[in-house]
């Protein structure tokens, strides 16, 4: 390391300056063993110089820092720092981390299910904590210097992303703001949106990756790189576009692409002439057409090559809870064993300590040894179907080492700190709820991104195993494209409105949603069309000047001609509509053997009807021409009405595909009509009637609209076509201009109309007078579910004021449960009378309140789900887990999580209901629930 002696003066001086200017961030760069990247420092200096920060960096290149700092910062100037994050699991990770460097009096835990210290100088908390901080003007928030949004491109989330954008727009104006994205392509654009509604921001934008990521493919046991280029920059998370792809790989796509359209007719049918070891591996082998196989890799045979290549820790992502612990099973049967005796020692040690507070009668339920024993061996799962305790388990032994390879769903991905060396993505396609769907570049980047732990390896790498009908060239498009933007998805709530109308006013607060990262986006795509708009009003009076006549106001005389050219158009539409009425009821009138004349078109000419044709569409007669022609007509072979002019008899068995009977019923249809007056086949036929003439209403307003355009003084003028031939511009433009301006009528204020269609709903419900809140508003101010307003709606009608409370725990669990399979359509079961009597009248309830939204043009409110009502009422019962998950299809993850957000919003209700006895209900309901595996699970969201 250089010293002061060795530094040029220059060197000196600059180190002094820095010193001197930024002695907390000095301070702090010494506390690690690291030199911070020059990002990290920028951004400190920053937020030390009184700028809030930006940050967008990849996955793993420890932004975190900066947050950190911002920590750090609070505590040397005596100030507070909120520390936020998207889920309560990760919460729980960093306030663990903050407790390790500042000690656990100076830190404190807000989640919602847990309150630790919340008054600390630091305190750590999932971002609707703050949100309902602000909107209940907590006295907690005096002193608050900092606050660290983590995470931050999670306000992109369709669910909870609108929480962010209110936390961002309400805080006060003295607290800095130190935001952390993931990279996204639009961060300047997020950035000048922040500068807008939060003062002085800089924007740090860091492509490049700390350790270097390289990309590959698993065929069969082969690892295969996914670039050929060997000066691929694997230290950014992407490369450039249309970097070579491996020409080996582009082989075998082509070889498994031939083989699918091939077929082996000399292959034995259904493995006859297979030896046992044949058949057993057909299964994961596909035979390519020049013999060889292209293998889809096992995942033991995944996890096998990448401890071989001393590729472990890895992370394998499978985008199904089943086969993220069918994995498991998989490398347990094959006898996968990836930790040592003393690993094995240990993890079993800490797995049997993290446990000691579960229900020994519920540990068996819970998969508990099977658990233990795939975590001993170095294997395990983490999905959202695991007991929170579980996963917390999980996510410790990863990072001490412990435990090699997790078996994981994308739920990971979403900020846990568990880097890896190596990812590994098993399909490229996922289940969304609806279809199975292609994952997205910025879904790719997310979960590759974890690969390379800094400061342990010198290198990452991203795996995705082959599977048929692979295109390398999708897959390298996925890994060089940086094309995921940030959309926000904020729209205004019926809670959020009675809680800013009661803080702000109703103008006031529309004016705060205006300054939302939507309206920011929607208005700065309106720039563009009010910048057409601005250059078609210029172009329209140089038309206008153009049109100029000495003789009177050209363009009045102008609009007179239009009018008198839409009224004679409008006229001769009404014609042709009549005229087309009539068409289709004479068609409507044709029997088989009818003898017409096909007014227009190919056929046009005598035919005889074969078949009237008669469809939802309108009729499509088939005839006979006589040109000896079977076909079927359209509307459009009749711009006028038919009749039969005789009648022909059609053989019974007349088939117009038969040519001897078509020439037999040409010869007599020609025979027919021979003393007919019209011209023979093949000529056009005049239409027989004349078009009607026009209504006499229609004849006066043209015949007074050219009176009056004669009688105008440019009437007469020399020039005056050449006047027309400007002011037929001006129109069309003016046409055009007027389609612009209702496109940015539309996008402008659009945030702003929607709150106001909020605020009718509720000013008609009587929760809004104006600027007031009504008393009836008030308790909706401390509903917080999506379900608020039917939450409010059934408190205020007292649906649930006769109810006990394991009876209340099953009627509000309709407000939280939805169940993971839209289509399931079992019944569910609920407990008493008084409980279905209590749901009966909430889901009425609710389709008054959808029928009120759709009369409004918004659609919040979701159908009330009864699929959890009779586990939340046994539980409440004081029934056992074994019991209640042996009879439903709900793993234990789900059964806690649903329990959680039960208890949650339980506690809303007893806050909402005031001093009447349902508040005490309610918080029995939170008594009775907070019990066994709910109230052992940890802080996992």
């Amino acid at each position: 390391m250089s010293t002061a002696d060795d530094l040029s003066p220059a060197e000196r001086y600059a180190d002094y300056r820095n010193g001197r200017q930024h002695p907390v961030f000095r301070g702090f760069e010494s506390l690690y063993s690291f030199p911070l990247d020059d990002f990290q420092a920028r951004a400190c200096k920053e937020i030390e110089d009184g700028r809030g920060v930006l940050v967008a960096a990849p996955t793993g290149s420890g932004k975190t820092i900066v947050g950190e700092f911002a920590v750090h910062l609070a505590v040397e100037t005596g100030r507070k720092c909120f520390y936020t994050t998207p889920i309560k699991a990760l919460s729980n990770q960093k306030y663990n981390d903050l407790v390790a460097r500042y000690g656990v009096d100076q830190v404190g835990l807000l989640t919602g299910d847990n309150s630790v210290n919340g008054e600390a100088p630091i305190v750590v908390m999932t971002t609707e904590v703050l949100r309902n901080m602000l909107y209940a003007g907590s006295r907690t928030l005096l002193g608050l210097g900092f606050v660290v949004m983590d995470e931050v491109h999670y306000l992109a989330d369709r669910a909870r992303g609108a929480v962010w954008e209110e936390v961002i727009i309400h805080l006060p104006e003295s607290v800095s703001l130190v935001s952390l994205s993931a990279t996204v392509s639009n961060a300047e654009e997020f950035g000048e949106w922040l500068a807008t509604v939060r003062g002085d921001t800089t924007t740090i934008v860091e492509e490049r990756r700390p350790v270097p990521l390289y990309q590959h493919v698993m065929v069969g046991k082969r690892l295969l790189d996914l670039f050929a280029s060997s000066d691929v920059d694997a230290a950014a998370g992407f490369v450039k576009e249309g970097a070579p792809v491996n020409n080996e790989l582009q082989k075998i796509a082509r070889d498994d692409w031939a083989s699918s359209h091939m077929k082996d007719r000399r292959a034995p049918k259904k493995g006859r002439g297979k030896t046992p070891q044949q058949r057993a591996g057909s299964a994961g082998a596909k035979q390519v057409g020049n013999g060889r196989r292209v293998w889809i890799p096992s995942r033991f045979d995944v996890i096998e090559r990448l401890d071989r290549e001393g590729l472990l820790p890895a992370i394998v992502f499978i985008f199904s809870r089943v086969g993220c612990d069918a994995a498991v099973t998989q490398c347990l049967n094959a006898g996968t064993r990836l930790t040592s005796p003393e690993e094995r020692d240990t993890i079993h040690q800490f797995v049997e300590d993290s446990c000691r507070h579960l229900p020994e009668e519920d540990l068996h339920v819970l998969g508990y040894h099977d658990f233990l024993d795939g975590l001993t061996r170095g294997v395990a799962a983490h999905h959202a179907g695991m007991l929170p305790a579980f996963k917390q388990i999980v996510e410790e032994l990863y990072i001490r080492g412990l435990c090699k390879v997790v078996f994981a769903t994308e739920t990971l991905a979403l900020g846990i700190n568990m880097p890896a060396r190596t990812v590994v993505i098993e399909k490229l396609s996922k289940w969304n709820g609806e279809t199975h769907a292609d994952i997205t570049p910025g879904e790719y980047t997310q979960l590759t991104g974890r690969a390379g732990r800094r400061g342990l390896d010198t290198e990452g790498h991203g795996v995705v195993l082959w599977q048929p009908g692979m295109n390398p060239r999708e897959v390298a498009g996925l890994a060089s494209t940086r094309t995921y933007p940030l959309r926000s998805s904020f729209r205004p709530s019926y809670n959020m409105a009675v809680n800013l109308v009661h803080q702000f006013g109703r103008e006031r607060s529309r004016e705060l949603l205006e300054q939302s990262f939507a309206q920011f986006q929607a208005d700065k795509a309106v720039v563009g069309l009010a910048r057409q708009l601005s250059k078609s009003q210029t172009a329209l009076d140089g038309y206008a000047e153009a049109a100029t006549c000495h003789l009177g106001d050209f363009m009045e005389y102008a609009a007179l001609r239009r009018r008198v050219g839409e009224a004679e158009k409008g006229a001769a539409r009404e014609r042709r509509s009549d005229r087309r009425e009539e068409a289709l009821a004479s068609l409507a009138l044709l029997k088989p053997g009818d003898v017409i004349e096909v007014p227009t078109g190919k056929f046009a000419g005598y035919a005889v009807v074969i078949d009237p044709g008669f469809t939802p569409e309108g009729p499509r007669p088939y005839v006979v021409t006589a040109d000896r022609q079977a076909r079927r007509l359209a509307m459009m072979d009749f711009p006028v009405p038919v009749a039969a002019l005789t009648r022909l008899k059609i053989p019974r068995n007349f088939s117009g595909r038969n040519p001897q009977m078509r020439r037999d019923l040409a010869s007599a249809l020609r025979s027919r009509t021979h003393d007919l007056a019209p011209p023979p086949p093949g000529k056009v036929a005049a239409p027989r009637s004349a078009a009607p003439a026009r209504s006499a209403g229609t004849e006066e307003e043209i015949t007074r609209l050219r009176n009056e355009m004669k009688a105008h003084p440019c009437h007469g003028c020399p020039e005056r076509e050449d006047h027309a031939r400007w002011a037929e511009r001006w129109f069309k433009l003016d046409r055009d201009a007027a389609t612009l301006k209702r496109r940015v009528e539309q996008r402008t204020n659009t945030v702003a109309r929607q709150f106001d269609r909020v605020c009718d709903v509720l000013t008609a419900l009587d929760y809004l007078d104006g600027d007031t809140v009504t008393p009836r508003g008030r308790h909706l101010q401390r509903l917080y579910s999506d379900m608020d307003l039917v939450a409010a709606e059934s408190l205020r009608h007292g649906l649930w004021d006769h109810l006990d409370a394991s009876e209340l725990a099953a009627a509000l669990s309709v407000l939280v449960f939805e169940a993971r399979r839209a289509d399931d359509s079992s019944s569910p079961r609920l407990p008493t009378g008084a409980v279905k009597e209590a749901v009966r009248e909430m889901t009425r309830l609710w389709g008054e309140l959808d029928a009120l939204e759709r009369s409004h043009k918004l659609d919040f409110l979701r159908q009330p789900d009864l699929g959890f009502a009779w586990l939340a009422y046994r539980w409440a019962e004081g029934d056992e887990l074994d019991d209640l998950l042996g009879a439903s299809e709900l793993a234990a993850g789900d059964f806690v999580r649903w329990m959680k957000q039960l208890l949650d919003v339980a506690g809303q209700v007893a806050d909402a209901a005031g001093d009447v006895p349902l508040r005490a209900t309610a918080r029995e309901v939170v008594r009775r629930l907070r019990r066994g595996v709910v109230a052992y699970s940890g802080l996992a969201d």
